[in-house]
């Protein structure tokens, strides 16, 4: 209708900000206990192969929930419900922490945490999705991405403050404030558009912004393909994602080079800086030129920085590696998710951000069991040459791999 997309602009901006501001308190949160994960488990009597088991584990939860996540979002009328209820879930189970007394518990927590993610993730990058036009994607998403990051700074600042004077427990506790406040604007500042009663026909999607070819999808059900072009960014993430472990097991070099477990919150303030410097700059600049290009750029950093914590020659290289790694989230975690939202029809987005997820989440199952079996039989320093090599080939697969509009929807 001609009156629709003034009625959307102030829908989007507030929807924006809640998510982002959401996105904030909720990092925020989960960063606090993420950066002294690994000392305290440590602290329990656990190494490297434990910590590979509970990432894996928990990573691998979260793949199956954001498959059936995303293909519940194009199915259901009312998706604000089920981002809430990811985020209540998630935020209960932080402060458990503290009463952890072994690392099978701690498994627990995780498998909790990522699979509230793993349900939220797909129907908020579609509520996102909606609001904007597909033109202005990368923005929205990297603006979303500078807050969540932000959050990211925010929770090892306080959990550095909170070690040095009451000790790790403490900041298991102490995340269920920034917790309590995320369910809150979540509730409060998140606005959903109504939606037809969805029939599994195209008819019923709600109209966005995008919109199709003249002339395209002629009967229902090809609006409903995933086209070739999907596929091929598929193939170059999980090739990528094989070798993308777990952060955790970079804090866990960091300490094997020297740097004190007191420090490791501020390895991720290092990272969690850039990557909110660039993150909505890098989507702004996907918007104007080629997001395969940017995405690639992304892969090429991450050799980089691996290849630096394999060589670990000091601290000081290791400081500058963990800075330089945020502008590879920066490059990539937006602006990726923004391509496979602009790949396919709009009656399929949640159905390809859950693929996307799945598959990207299992890969990353695997390449933190792979890490943590090469740690353990060939020592620190072949992992992370391994995952150098991976990401190198992904950026060119993911470079190389042209957009092919087979499909009916196609980018105009």
């Amino acid at each position: 209708m001609p009156d629709r997309p003034a009625e959307r602009e102030p829908s989007a901006a507030r929807n924006i900000y809640a998510f982002g501001l959401t996105s904030f308190l909720n990092d925020t949160a989960s960063e606090m206990a993420y950066w002294v994960l690994p000392a305290f488990l440590a602290s329990l009597g656990a190494g490297p192969a434990q910590l590979g088991l509970i990432e894996g584990v928990a990573e691998s939860v979260a793949s199956f929930a954001k498959l059936f996540s995303g293909y519940l979002t194009d199915r259901i009328q009312r998706r604000k419900p089920v981002v809430v209820a990811g985020y209540v879930a998630a935020n209960a189970v932080k402060p458990l922490l503290a009463m952890v007394t072994a690392w099978p518990q701690i498994l627990l927590i995780r498998f909790t945490d990522r699979l509230a993610k793993g349900v939220r993730g797909a129907p908020r990058d579609v509520m996102v999705a909606e609001s904007v036009p597909k033109e202005r994607l990368g923005s929205a998403y990297g603006l979303i991405q500078s807050m969540d990051s932000a959050g990211a700074i925010a929770g090892p600042l306080a959990a550095l403050v909170l070690l040095g004077r009451f000790g790790i427990r403490s900041v298991f506790w102490a995340a269920a404030v920034p917790g309590a406040l995320c369910v809150l604007v979540a509730l409060a500042g998140i606005r959903e558009k109504r939606r037809a009663a969805p029939s599994g026909r195209a008819g019923a999607a709600v109209p966005t912004s995008e919109k199709l070819e003249p002339g395209a999808a002629s009967s229902s059900g090809e609006r409903f393909i995933l086209p070739t072009s999907f596929y091929f960014v598929l193939v170059a993430v999980t090739l990528f994602s094989l070798g993308n472990s777990s952060d955790m097991f970079l804090v866990l070099r960091a300490q094997n080079v020297g740097i004190p477990v007191a420090l490791a919150p501020l390895l991720g303030l290092v990272f969690n800086i850039t990557y909110t410097l660039a993150s909505w700059p890098a989507g702004w600049f996907s918007d104007h030129v080629s997001r395969r290009l940017v995405g690639s750029a992304g892969y090429v950093i991450f050799t980089g920085v691996y290849f630096v914590f394999g060589r670990a020659p000091s601290t000081l290289a290791i400081w500058i590696a963990m800075a330089v790694y945020g502008f590879y989230y920066a490059l990539t975690q937006p602006v990726l998710k923004a391509l496979v939202v602009e790949t396919v029809g709009e009656q399929v987005r949640g159905r390809a951000l859950g693929i996307y997820f799945f598959v990207t989440s299992v890969a990353t199952l695997g390449a933190s069991l792979i890490t943590g079996e090469l740690w353990k039989h060939y020592g620190a320093a072949i992992p992370f040459y391994f995952s150098a090599g991976m990401a190198l080939i992904a950026a060119g697969i993911l470079q190389v791999a042209k957009s092919r509009p087979t499909s009916s929807v196609t980018r105009k």
